[in-house]
C-alpha cells in the first residue's frame, strides 16, 4: 500500500506529517488491529489535516481493494450502507492514506453486529477543568465493575475524556447492554452523591458534573479505539492505562511521538483482553434488573 503525499503536513503544531500518522500506525499495528479486526469501521476523513475540514463517511468507496473486507447493513430508517472492515495493516494503511485521523469502530463484530462484545462507560467533562474528577469516577467505575466480576480497561480517549472497557461474551443484543450500562451508571453516580462531579443527567443544559456516558452502548454508536490517534493540534493517541496510574495520569503525554516508548516500556495493556469476555446475563439482578429477550435481526453479508 502506498502512501500519497507523504509530505503534507497533518499537525501543523508538531510539524507532523500524512507521511508521520501511517508509519506510527504500521508501528502499532500489532496492538491495534485486535481492536479493529471484524468491525464496522466508520470512515472521518481529514484530507487536508486536522485544520482542514472533515467529514464523515459510513460507505466504503466502491473502488476498493481486495483485502478491505464489506459487509451490508441496514439501517432501521429504512437506509442501508456498506461499511468497510479492516483485518490487516494494508486496510489500515489504506484508510489511513483516504486521510482517516481516527480509528472509529462499531462495539461489535461481523456476524453478529447486533450483539456487542464490550459494555463501554466514557466519561465526559461538561465543562474545562474536570480532568481530576474523570479520574476519581473513573476508579469508582473500576470498584463497581470489579464487584460485579468484570474485567475493566481504561483508556484516556485522547480528547478530553476516558474510556472504561468491560469485554463481554456478544450473547444480548445492545439494547440490554444499554440497560445494563445505565444502571451501572447510575450506582456509580449514587456512590460519587455529587451531581458536580458525576452526573447521568441526559439534558446537557441540565448538567454539571462529568457525564457519566452509559449511551455509547447503542447500535451504530462508535468509539476511538484504543491506540487510535485523535485530530488534536499535539496529535493525541486513546492511550491504555494501567489502573494503578489513573489517579496521577495526563492525557496529553501520549501522542503519536511518545506511544512508542510508551509500548516499550509498558507493553500492550489490552494485550489478551478479548480473552476475558464475561456473560452479562447473569449479572443484571445485582443491579436490580431483569433480562429480556428480543427477536434477533439479521444481516446478510455482501
Amino acid at each position: 500500500m502506498r502512501i500519497t503525499n507523504e509530505e503534507k503536513v497533518f499537525f501543523p503544531e508538531r510539524g507532523l506529517t500524512k507521511g508521520d500518522l501511517a508509519r506510527y500506525y504500521l508501528e502499532v499495528a500489532e496492538h491495534a488491529l485486535p481492536h479493529l479486526r471484524r468491525r464496522l469501521f466508520h470512515m472521518v476523513r481529514y484530507p487536508n489535516g486536522v485544520e482542514g475540514e472533515f467529514f464523515h463517511q459510513k460507505r466504503v468507496p466502491a473502488k476498493h481493494p481486495p483485502y478491505v473486507e464489506e459487509f451490508f447493513v441496514q439501517f432501521p430508517s429504512g437506509h442501508s450502507t456498506v461499511f468497510a472492515v479492516l483485518d490487516s495493516k494494508s486496510a489500515l494503511a489504506w484508510v489511513t492514506n483516504l486521510g482517516c485521523i481516527e480509528l472509529h469502530t462499531w462495539h461489535s463484530r461481523v456476524p453478529e453486529i447486533e450483539k456487542p462484545d464490550y459494555l463501554l462507560i466514557d466519561l465526559d467533562p461538561t465543562v474545562d477543568g474536570q480532568w481530576p474528577y474523570v479520574r476519581g469516577i473513573a476508579a469508582v467505575v473500576h470498584d463497581v465493575l470489579d464487584e460485579l466480576g468484570l474485567a475493566s480497561y481504561p483508556k484516556t480517549s485522547g480528547a478530553t475524556g476516558m474510556h472504561v472497557m468491560a469485554p463481554i461474551k456478544p450473547e444480548l443484543e445492545f439494547p440490554h447492554v444499554r440497560r445494563f450500562a445505565k444502571a451501572l451508571a447510575e450506582e456509580v453516580e449514587r456512590r460519587v452523591g455529587d451531581q458536580d462531579v458525576a452526573t447521568t443527567t441526559w439534558r446537557v443544559a441540565d448538567r454539571r458534573g462529568v457525564f457519566v456516558d452509559f449511551g455509547q452502548n447503542s447500535r451504530d454508536k462508535t468509539i476511538a479505539t484504543a491506540y487510535s490517534v485523535r485530530p488534536t493540534p499535539d496529535a493525541r493517541v486513546s492511550a491504555p492505562l494501567r489502573w494503578d496510574e489513573v489517579a496521577e495520569v495526563d492525557p496529553a503525554a501520549f501522542t503519536i511521538e511518545t506511544m512508542s516508548e510508551r509500548i516499550a516500556q509498558v507493553g500492550d495493556l489490552t494485550g489478551g483482553m478479548w480473552r476475558h469476555k464475561t456473560s452479562l446475563a447473569s449479572r443484571f439482578e445485582r443491579l436490580g434488573l431483569e433480562v429480556t429477550t428480543s427477536k434477533r435481526r439479521r444481516q446478510k453479508r455482501k
